[in-house]
C-alpha cells in the first residue's frame, strides 16, 4: 500500500467556483486520481480555503500559513511514499505583492522541509511533486481587487515552480496544460477540471520510478 498526502489551497479542498460548498470527496482531485491509481494507494487530503506557500495572512489569519501546519501534518500522517504540493495561488493576492520567483521561494521552503522532516518510508524522504495551479482567468469578478495584478503573476507560476523542481531535484507537473479555472469565479476548478486534473496526476504517479520498481 502507498500513501500520498495531497496538500493545498481551496482547489485541494474542492470549493464549488462561485458560490460556496465543496464537491463531493469522489469528485475532487485527490478523490480521482485515487480511483484512478487503485486499491494499492491510500489518499490523504489536506485542502485548506486561502492557505499560502509560507506567509500569514494579515486578513484570514496565520493558520492560512502552509508551512506551519506542514510538519505537523507529515509527522501525523508519516509514513508517506508522495507528498504533492498546489499551492501559490493565494499567494497571489496583492496585499502580499510577491511575484512568481518570490512564490517560488517559499514553496521551496516547504520542499526542504519535506526532506528535512523525511516523512517517508523507512525514515527517508518521500517522493515530492510540485503542481502548478492552473492559471486564473481575465474575468475575476468580485475577486478583481483582492487579485489586482494576478491574473498575468499567475501564467507565471508554471514556469517559475518548474525551474525550483529541477532546483531542488524533485517532480513537477503543470496543471494548466490539462486544466482550465471555471468561469464562475476565474480562479477555482469546476467538476471537469477535477477530473482532467485527477486523471493526468494519477498516469504522472503511476510514471514515477519508484512506484514502476516495486
Amino acid at each position: 500500500m502507498h500513501t500520498a498526502l495531497c496538500y493545498g489551497d481551496s482547489n485541494t479542498h474542492g470549493h464549488i467556483p462561485g458560490g460556496g460548498g465543496r464537491f463531493a470527496p469522489p469528485d475532487r482531485w485527490p478523490g480521482v486520481m485515487g480511483r484512478e491509481l487503485g486499491a494499492g494507494w491510500a489518499i490523504i487530503e489536506e485542502g485548506l480555503g486561502g492557505r499560502t506557500c509560507v506567509n500569514d495572512d494579515p486578513i484570514e489569519g496565520a493558520d492560512k500559513n502552509g508551512r506551519t501546519y506542514l510538519r505537523p501534518c507529515l509527522n501525523s500522517h508519516a509514513p508517506l511514499d508522495l507528498v504533492i504540493l498546489m499551492l501559490g495561488a493565494n499567494d497571489l493576492k496583492s496585499r502580499f505583492a510577491l511575484s512568481p520567483a518570490d512564490i517560488a521561494g517559499g514553496l521551496g521552503l516547504l520542499v526542504h522541509d519535506i526532506k528535512e522532516i523525511a516523512p517517508g518510508p523507512n525514515g527517508g524522504a518521500p517522493e515530492i511533486l510540485i503542481v502548478s495551479p492552473p492559471p486564473m482567468l481575465d474575468d475575476l469578478g468580485e475577486w478583481v481587487v483582492i487579485f489586482a495584478g494576478a491574473v498575468e503573476k499567475s501564467r507565471m507560476l508554471a514556469p517559475a515552480f518548474r525551474s525550483l523542481a529541477d532546483a531542488h531535484g524533485v517532480h513537477f507537473f503543470d496543471g494548466g496544460a490539462v486544466a482550465a479555472c471555471d468561469p464562475r469565479d476565474g480562479f477555482h476548478l469546476g467538476l471537469e477540471a477535477h477530473r482532467a486534473l485527477g486523471v493526468a496526476l494519477a498516469r504522472k504517479v503511476e510514471s514515477l520510478a519508484r512506484w514502476t520498481e516495486s
